[in-house]
């Protein structure tokens, strides 16, 4: 199966290891990444969400507008707008970029981050909420007549588009979590599951969950799977953990300093069951399989995507076929000096990852021609 790689879509220069050289929205860094990522062999870059920080929608519209093989993975809160309007928006989107949008629905796990935009309902209830949302938009994507909405959360009568996404018959929907009401959710709507990365056995089960919640949606097909992670690379072993040391090293100063956005997090024990799972295997071990590390996940507490994966450029490919050998087909990667870790990724990892999928697929293509030939 072929694999793709989801890089970050940053509109400025901050990490966990720097604040940021400039405004939160630098049109020229923003441009300056996509392009990296453009020319560098990713397939997709994803525009994040957070209540205060720039509007992905738009920022993602400026990227696709001069970028030209790029695809935009856009986040979205369903607390944030109806979604009549989403469905538009998205629309829209998708016709500036020529149909490379994916939308990623984010249900939101912090109940202070949910509040600072206004949305005070239980996590149970917000994952009913987005269940509800993604379908209203998948039914105005594509559907031509009006029609009427009477939900749980929404009601409305009589909407009917006047823009329709590129795709056909619509873009796929992206989701993520790892709770018990996450895997219901989007077990039954995503064409996408998203994952942090975790060491092979626990991911393996979450993807096994994953499956089992399609199946019990009545689904005949299952969402594709997708990891995260971030790649700490340098030419030799030694360098890439004296690397990796210094990373963790930056992540507690600054947070320490208190300039960060990890500060007030770190101080509060996480309520997402993703960033609960993270801490708890940081908790038990530093180091798991061929290359996944835990203290940049602990450094963070377990804030979204921070397990590390450390080694020469061949010791990370191989720790990412691991987990394509599982059944992850796109992989996410995020580096903490978000330009030059992205090309250093794109030049180094990215075309060692795709030279042995297409050799498992060769050998997978040929065994199953052989049966066929013996038959004959």
């Amino acid at each position: 199966m072929p694999v793709e790689f989801l890089g970050i879509a940053a509109t400025n220069d901050g990490s966990e290891t720097r604040a940021r050289s400039g405004p939160a929205f630098d049109k020229e860094y923003t441009l300056r990444l996509g392009r990296a990522h453009e020319d560098h062999g990713w397939d997709r870059v994803l525009f994040a969400y957070g209540a205060g920080s720039p509007d992905p929608a738009p920022a993602a519209a400026y990227l696709a507008s001069h970028l030209d093989r790029l695809q935009i993975l856009l986040a979205h809160r369903p607390n944030v707008s109806y979604p009549t309007f989403a469905a538009k928006t998205f629309a829209t989107l998708d016709q500036i970029s020529d149909g490379r949008l994916t939308v990623h629905f984010i249900t939101g796990g912090n109940d202070h981050e949910q509040r600072r935009e206004g949305d005070t309902l239980t996590k149970d209830e917000r994952y009913a909420r987005t269940r509800e949302y993604i379908r209203i938009v998948k039914k105005i994507w594509t559907t031509h007549e009006p029609f009427d909405h009477e939900g749980e959360h929404y009601r409305f009568h009589d909407f009917v588009s006047d823009v329709f996404p590129v795709q056909q018959p619509r873009p796929r929907v992206s989701f993520g979590g790892s709770s018990a009401a996450a895997y219901a959710a989007g077990g039954a709507e995503a064409d996408i599951y998203c994952l942090w990365g975790e060491p092979l056995e626990r991911t393996a089960e979450q993807i096994a969950a994953v499956k089992e919640a399609a199946r019990a949606a009545g689904r005949t097909d299952v969402p594709r799977i997708q990891v995260a992670f971030r790649p700490i690379i340098a030419p030799t072993e030694e360098l890439a953990w004296e690397k990796a040391h210094r990373t963790v090293g930056a992540i507690k100063a600054r947070t320490a300093q208190g300039d960060s956005p990890l500060a007030r997090r770190h101080r509060d024990a996480p309520e997402n069951a993703g960033s609960q799972r993270l801490v708890a295997i940081a908790e038990a071990g530093e180091r798991y399989d061929r290359a996944l590390w835990t203290p940049t996940a602990a450094a963070t507490g377990g804030a979204g995507n921070s397990n590390a994966l450390v080694g020469t450029p061949e010791t990370v490919a191989q720790a990412l076929l691991d987990y394509y050998d599982l059944g992850v087909d796109i992989l996410s990667a995020r580096g903490y000096d978000l330009l030059s870790d992205a090309i250093d990724f794109g030049r180094y990892v990215i075309p060692l990852v795709r030279e042995e999928v297409a050799k498992r697929d060769a050998a997978r293509q040929a065994a199953d021609a052989r049966p066929v030939a013996a038959a004959r």
